[in-house]
């Protein structure tokens, strides 16, 4: 028995390096073909929902691979799209995800440069390789508009239906700090509040008037006590839209925003059902009218550990294993960041990816003026194909080896209880 388990683990040892090989040497091919891609997106940035540049650049590039079908505006998103590839026989079926917009005034300040060529090369490399081995499977990329902000691309995406029969999720991030596939993010919401009261002459007749400053002000103070028995990994953001008008009246309407964060959806719903009672407080103080919308935000994102070993696995087999270190097995690395990727993790075995490009000379991080920079050096861009080396040894490993699917999705289905 000692002598057939070792005879599995060298023939499996030996089928690792085989695919390890593969795809460096196919990723290394296509290397000088995606550069210009790559600068092409991060020299001309645009803005969440309107990437029709990168929508044009990223589709005609897929459509020079006759393999892939490819599908523009996919789902009723204009700057959406999809890139199919089927193997014909029955299989898993791996996604990987292509962000496309950038930052008001920032550029490419989040790297979604990066983040588009790491899974580009990585789905392109696991169909290379699929034929190569004979898998069976089908590979979904797409393209994914609109992170940055509300109202994330991948969220309207699943509701549509684009992730409908689709296994795994696979995308990365570029950062600093971390080079790690078990990034937990933060679930966040935002309120919009407006109170109305009545108009009077702060003056002559104040007792007539209904203030609805008052109101908000009492919010904001109650929301300011609050924090004093908040969790340390509880964030609450505030502000006043509109405070009024003349200070000699009462104020009939006023007006804020506030942002809530934390690690888990569950813990986001309890923190705001507090704030929102803090807002209900000051209505029932001055007796103004509330009014509260709330703009969903994205959910916590949840690595699937399954995932993150295998893709741990191939990063650190890659030679020249860049610092810092990917954390110890089974280690969350958690960032206080927020992404729509968090609302695919909830629906299906995810892993976001973080990896470390060079630092500019100020050490900036993301949504920084420095990190702009960074992302479009050519260091950063040899960075995100390591990363699509071991996003892709993750796709193919779901592929080919006899039951790792549903131990993802079993530890998946841990996650979520």
């Amino acid at each position: 028995m000692e002598d057939d388990s070792f005879i599995i683990v060298a023939a499996e040892s030996q089928h690792f390096d085989d695919i390890l090989e593969l795809l460096s040497n196919y990723i290394a091919q296509l290397r000088p073909k995606l550069w210009p891609l790559n600068t092409y997106i991060h020299t001309h940035p645009e803005l969440a929902f309107k990437e029709r540049k990168a929508h044009h650049a990223l589709t005609s590039f897929l459509r020079s691979h006759p393999q892939w079908t490819v599908k523009l505006s996919a789902y009723g998103l204009e700057t959406a799209w999809t890139a199919t590839y089927d193997s014909g026989k029955a299989g898993p079926v791996v996604s990987f995800n292509a962000e496309m917009d950038a930052l008001p005034g920032l550029g490419h300040a989040c790297g979604h440069n990066l983040i588009a060529s790491a899974s580009v090369a990585a789905a392109l490399a696991t169909q290379n390789v699929m034929q190569k081995l004979e898998l069976p499977g089908k590979i979904v990329l797409l393209g994914t508009p609109g992170e940055e902000g509300y109202g994330g691309g991948k969220i309207q995406l699943l509701h549509a239906g684009a992730y409908k029969d689709v296994d795994i999720t696979l995308i990365s991030h570029p950062g600093i700090l971390n080079n790690s596939p078990m990034v937990r993010t933060t679930a966040f919401a935002k309120l919009e509040v407006e109170y109305f009261g009545r108009a009077a002459h702060a003056a002559r007749s104040p007792w007539l008037g209904i203030n609805a400053l008052d109101a908000l002000v009492t919010a904001y103070n109650a929301i300011s006590v609050l924090r004093q028995q908040t969790m340390p990994s509880d964030v609450i953001g505030l502000s006043i839209t509109n405070g009024g008008s003349a200070p000699n009246v009462i104020h009939a309407y006023a007006s804020g925003v506030c942002v809530v964060r934390a690690e888990t959806a569950s813990r986001l719903a309890e923190l705001q059902r507090k704030v929102e009672s803090c807002f209900h407080a000051g209505a029932e103080a001055t007796g103004a009218r509330l009014e509260i919308k709330v703009v969903p935000g994205y959910a916590d994102h949840v690595p699937n550990a399954v995932l993150a070993r295998s893709y741990t696995k191939y990063w650190n087999s890659l030679p020249d294993v860049p610092e810092p270190p990917t954390p110890a097995d089974g280690q969350f690395t958690r960032v206080a960041a927020s992404t729509d990727q968090g609302n695919l993790s909830h629906a299906m075995p995810s892993v976001n990816a973080s990896f470390a490009i060079p630092p500019g000379p100020q050490q900036g991080q993301p949504h920084s003026p420095d990190f702009e920079v960074s992302s479009g050096t050519m260091e950063a861009f040899d960075r995100a194909l390591r990363v699509g080396k071991a996003l892709a040894g993750v796709a193919l490993d779901v592929l080919r080896i006899p039951g790792l699917l549903e131990e993802v999705q079993e530890q998946w289905r841990r996650d979520m209880k």
